[in-house]
């Protein structure tokens, strides 16, 4: 992209139409990053393979995303960002499409690698487009409808999963895609064709791409099979790391003294840009684990369904939604170092809230945390990344927001499977422990047997509440966990400089 463009910002109902086109598509592909997750069980029975492999489903994805995702601002330099947004969307709708008709599961996998290559520009494309189609001053009201989009789809995914997974097919989560994307397909290019920025014949810088594909899909298989794998302990995953790890050193090698490097890494001279992906990756990490591990905990140990436990997560969205655009409006007025600060330290006391669930907890005191997290949402997301984005120059706006969206989703998938792991290990020792210091268990099962238990129906119920008990203290240290990752991040946001009065938005007119 070039910054020297007479292209000017649209207005009314043009502005209206193509930011509600631009939001719906960043929608689509943030839900389609989770709305698999809860149907894996039934792609896999209906596939015929196991549901460990099923898994490949959601890693398939998650590795073509991650390798695309940084290559926004090569792309959008190269072809023009409403043509790599228009032409991605086409593709992830046909391959939408082809993922519900698989025949086997080797297609489904082929077609979901597909589906991902297209849909990781869809993410950052709809953030540089909103953010060069609004006028300067109004750059915050784009990052608050993009950032309200972000947050709430990975809450819905789950939901909308296992509704139509349970009562229709799971082939349509993938066929309700085809409508939207060509939707927002065609009209989006229509509305932004005209405003699309300058192109340039850029060298492929080959080795760069290669060394990316070799060391993001060698890292985003480590991260989603080795919980499964049992971690270090397995050989494949001791090399993904290895591999990883050289291929992380030779890429930055490469890239820092490359004349056209394919990801632009130098957006990180910028100090402001790079504590606020540091603030963001932080504490997107410790709220996507936390929704991955509330809804475990849920139907794990306290008897909750799929459904309910997402219906017990979902209202996170509510004032989230209504949050945004007042957020938008503070970020124009106040320093958003200071709305970051908030919000962040907001989500920290809503996971010490958290903290006080107990194995008798009721459903209104599970959703009403999640309630009030949806309030400090917005000035967490909006605040840092209007930060972010207002520390670059406008010709390096791709490539920020493609890199601070890679880092946002794998500092998720770090944090997930860190903390999911260590869920499952503190379970397993608290439960060990509680074991231990039980207080006359052949005393409590006799009582049992008194009552009318039968010996085994005596021992299954002492080692159930065990276990649940366990379970318990083990969320509960998750969730002090999380806050304190909340806290670190939210004082890590004043090591940014004073954004610059005026400066909005590095991608604003």
């Amino acid at each position: 992209m070039t910054a020297d463009t007479d292209v000017q910002p649209l207005r009314g109902a043009q502005l209206l139409m193509a930011t509600l086109l631009l939001g719906l598509a960043n929608f689509m592909v943030v839900l389609d990053s989770t709305i698999a997750n809860v149907s894996v069980p039934h792609i896999a029975g209906s596939l015929a393979v196991s549901p460990s492999q099923g898994t490949w489903v959601i890693t398939s994805y998650n590795v073509a995303e991650a390798i695309t995702v940084p290559l926004t601002g090569w792309l959008a330099q190269r072809f023009g960002p409403v043509r790599v947004f228009a032409f991605a969307m086409a593709g992830f709708g046909v391959f939408s499409m082809l993922c519900g008709l698989a025949p086997s599961f080797a297609m489904l996998v082929a077609f979901r690698v597909a589906q991902g290559f297209c849909g990781g520009p869809i993410m950052p494309m709809s953030q540089t487009l909103l953010l060069h189609i609004f006028p300067r001053n109004r750059a915050p009201q784009a990052m608050g409808l993009w950032s309200m989009t972000t947050v709430v789809a990975p809450i819905a995914g789950p939901i909308l999963g296992g509704l139509i997974s349970d009562n229709i097919h799971w082939s349509w989560i993938f066929f309700i895609n085809i409508p939207v994307a060509a939707f927002v397909g065609i009209f989006g290019y229509r509305a932004l064709i005209a405003h699309d920025t300058p192109t340039r014949r850029i060298k492929v810088d080959g080795v760069g791409l290669a060394l990316l594909v070799v060391w993001v899909g060698a890292l985003q298989i480590m991260l989603d099979k080795g919980k499964e794998l049992e971690w270090f302990a397995s050989p494949v995953i001791v090399t993904l790391a290895v591999t990883a790890a050289i291929g992380f050193c030779a890429f930055l090698i490469w890239e820092l003294t490359e004349k056209n490097p394919i990801v632009n890494l130098r957006v990180f001279r910028h100090r402001g840009f790079s504590v606020a992906v540091v603030t963001i990756s932080l504490s997107f990490g410790a709220f996507f684990s936390s929704v991955v591990v509330l809804p475990l905990w849920l139907q794990t140990s306290m008897g909750y369904t799929a459904t309910w436990a997402g219906y017990a997560g979902c209202f996170t969205g509510v004032l989230a939604v209504v949050m945004s655009p007042v957020v938008a409006g503070l970020a124009q007025r106040f320093d958003p170092r200071y709305l970051t600060f908030f919000g962040v330290t907001w989500m920290g006391l809503i996971s010490l809230w958290r903290t006080f669930y107990t194995t008798d907890v009721g459903f209104w005191f599970i959703a009403a945390p999640q309630l009030a997290l949806g309030f400090g949402m917005p000035f967490f997301f909006i605040a840092t990344n209007t930060i972010a984005m207002g520390s670059v120059n406008p010709e390096e706006t791709a490539a920020a927001s493609g890199l601070s969206n890679f880092l946002r989703t794998t500092g998720a998938a770090f944090a997930t499977s860190i903390m999911t792991t260590s869920w499952e290990n503190t379970a397993s020792a608290k439960r060990a422990m509680l074991a231990g210091e039980l207080n006359d268990p052949a005393g409590t099962v006799a009582k049992m047997e008194a009552a009318g238990f039968t010996h085994t129906q005596a021992l299954a119920s002492l080692e159930r509440m065990v276990q649940q008990q366990g379970t318990m203290l083990s969320t509960t240290a998750m969730f002090w966990a999380a806050a304190a990752v909340f806290i670190f991040a939210a004082c890590f946001i004043w090591l940014a400089p004073r954004p610059r009065p005026g400066a909005a938005m590095g991608g604003g007119h």
